[in-house]
């Protein structure tokens, strides 16, 4: 049963980084139509991308793996006593590993295959780029990542309802892309923003340790929110 949950974090991962961050690297900023005539999916569109995703990938793999398919996520539900150690590290190796090979793919379209990257960087994160410096890049992601886990742990209760908790986390996520990707293009999770830096190159790897570090921090801070939150079981 291990393997299958690791499995299930690969390919959710995977499926993460190309689907929706593919929506950024393909579509962002393109035209699209007759001569150019619509507009390409726009921040909103990417934004959507990554909701719709975590929330189909939610009832898919939901059942098999919890769905993290992000190393803060998985860090958030280790700390609040829902995962052990052991399957934690797993799910933080197969998580990388899907989102390298998302990445891999996401690189392979646009350098073989003749598709364009409207983000000029395989859509990776990046601070002091004009819109945010690091320091507030690094509260910002740990404030957007905090808010992120701390909906999912919340949702995720033996108190809520179970079958809405799929919306809430696809729906936070979107919010939470629609804030960021204007300052930094959003990562609240280490693995979305390593897989695709580690073939862009460059600054985009030597930026991508703050989203690595903030995302964990903010799900740190999410735990301690959750501890106070949460909703005792009632006493038999």
């Amino acid at each position: 049963m291990a393997m299958k949950k690791y499995a299930a974090e690969f390919l959710g991962t995977f499926i993460l980084v190309f689907v929706a961050v593919g929506a950024a690297v393909f579509g962002i900023s393109a035209t699209v139509g007759v001569n150019g005539a619509s507009n390409g999916a726009g921040v909103l569109g990417v934004a959507f991308a990554f909701g719709l995703v975590v929330f189909a990938l939610a009832y898919a793999f939901g059942p098999i793996s919890g769905t993290h398919v992000n190393p803060a996520v998985t860090l958030g539900v280790l700390l609040a006593g829902r995962i052990s150690t052991k399957d934690a590290l797993g799910y933080w190796v197969s998580q990388f590993l899907g989102a390298i090979a998302g990445g891999a793919l996401l690189k392979l379209f646009t350098t073989s295959f003749g598709a364009t990257d409207y983000t000029g960087g395989l859509g990776t994160n990046a601070y002091d780029n004009g819109s945010i410096n690091m320091a507030g890049a690094f509260v910002l992601e740990a404030i957007l990542t905090a808010v992120f886990v701390l909906v999912i742990l919340l949702a995720t209760e033996k108190a809520a309802t179970p079958t809405m908790a799929g919306a809430a986390i696809g729906f936070t996520l979107v919010l939470v892309h629609i804030i960021g990707i204007p300052l930094t293009g959003t990562s609240v999770n280490p693995a979305r923003s390593f897989g695709p830096a580690l073939f862009a190159g460059g600054e985009a790897m030597g930026q991508v340790w703050l989203f690595i570090a903030a995302p964990l921090v903010g799900a740190v801070l999410a735990w301690a929110a959750w501890k106070f939150l949460k909703v005792e079981p009632a006493k038999s």
